[in-house]
């Protein structure tokens, strides 16, 4: 939609002078513009700021049928790179199938959740989807219906109370005899498969390290994104998936990477940036690309109206902006939090990186009592998702949730 000022503007110039016309023109084309920063939603290939190294790995990885383990943060766009990685691939010669496990809680969903997606993948047209279900997994009951789109949604009548219930074995090996009848190679995402480490029992986990071990024409990966509950299953000996596969770590993007991806996009709308303004974007966000892109958003819109150069106080008004956005999901947030908790993510807040919160000088400075109630409180905030591991401390999640912690202390 055109903004209404900028149609103002234009109607104006044209009723002054003929050359008003051109220049409302081009005032009106920069109203048309999309906004070329995206969030919150998989990405293509020309929203990512870089990240070829690791899209080069990803291939690579395929190619070799190797087992690969990605993780990170969240909202780092570990999907989107690896969907993307999924669409290069040549239909010839490869069939990619993604499985989502959040949803999942046990044995049953996890065996209903692959069956689905390796059918979806599996079937070419909405027509072959029931058949190929009936094929793979007949004893699950499917059966199909369309959405209002025109497209195949594929349930199945078993339950937990069936006769017959999956069969995790029968399921996890249905790859092996795609690869079997089409003679190509079958890729297998597994996004958020931290996911299992909530299940009953490690069944699942022990089932899935047998089969990936002993399939050599399949290339799995695996999406995480809970990083201590990663580095946990990969990195202790006791764990079913230790050590069955190349890591690959995604973490936040350098500014020097980011100063040509920002600058471009702001050209190239007829806007104008300083690196020096670039550069305090990434202090602010720590580089990480989810809120890099939202304030970047956010900055781009206020330069777009207003049509004036970025000053101090856009970039401020961009913040309070995304900070106002986020305002009541972050006051609710923390009224839930106890007193330790909150004391915690104070000091995570306004002390530079690095800092040791079980150190004495912390627990001083932020009138925390023991080390072992740091510790409950910094459980309960790594079980929240709030804080994550990072190099022997901790750090705030969510950036813009840090810097409303800052702007409440003040």
């Amino acid at each position: 939609m055109i903004n209404q000022r900028c149609v103002k503007s234009c109607q104006i110039l044209k009723s002054k002078k003929p050359c008003g016309t051109i220049i409302a023109r081009t005032l009106k084309r920069s109203c048309e513009m999309k906004n070329p920063f995206l969030y919150g939603k998989f990405l293509t290939s020309n929203s990512f700021c870089n990240r070829q190294k690791e899209l080069q790995d990803i291939r690579r990885s395929i190619e070799n049928r190797t087992n690969l383990f990605i993780y990170g943060e969240r909202r780092l766009g570990k999907t989107s790179l690896v969907k993307i990685a999924l669409s290069q691939l040549a239909q010839a010669d490869y069939v990619s199938c993604y499985v989502d496990l959040w949803p999942t809680e046990d044995e049953f969903t996890f065996s209903l959740a692959v069956a689905r997606a390796i059918t979806l993948a599996w079937s070419p047209t909405p027509e072959k989807v029931l058949s190929a279900a009936a094929e793979f997994f007949g004893k699950f009951a499917p059966h199909m219906s369309l959405d209002e789109a025109g497209r195949p949604v594929l349930s199945f009548g078993v339950s937990r109370d069936s006769v017959t219930t999956p069969d995790l074995d029968d399921v996890l090996s249905v790859p092996v005899k795609i690869a079997t009848k089409t003679k190509k190679q079958v890729v297998v995402v597994f996004d958020e498969f931290q996911q299992i480490l909530e299940y009953p029992d490690d069944k699942v986990e022990r089932a899935m390290r047998s089969h990936i071990q002993s399939h050599q024409e399949i290339s799995y990966i695996f999406l995480g994104s809970r990083k201590h509950l990663v580095q946990k299953m990969l990195l202790e000996k006791s764990r079913p998936l230790y050590r069955s596969g190349k890591n690959l770590y995604l973490g936040t993007i350098p500014a020097a990477e980011w100063l040509p991806f920002i600058r471009k996009r702001f050209v190239a709308s007829n806007l104008s940036i300083e690196d020096e303004q670039i550069s305090l974007i990434c202090a602010w966000t720590d580089g990480h690309p989810f809120y890099t892109q939202y304030l970047c958003h956010e900055l781009w819109e206020l330069a777009r109206e207003t049509q004036t150069p970025i000053t101090e106080a856009t970039m401020v008004q961009a913040l309070e902006t995304v900070l106002q956005n986020e305002s009541y999901a972050y006051a609710a947030l923390w009224e839930s939090l106890a007193q330790n908790q909150r004391r915690i993510l104070i000091g995570l807040a306004k002390e530079p990186p690095g800092v040791k919160p079980y150190s004495a000088a912390f627990l001083r400075k932020y009138d925390l009592s023991t080390p072992s109630s740091v510790d409950r409180a910094i459980d309960a905030l790594l079980a929240r998702d709030i804080i994550d591991r990072d190099n022997g401390t901790f750090i705030i999640s969510d950036r813009f949730f840090k810097l409303w912690i800052g702007r409440l202390q003040l």
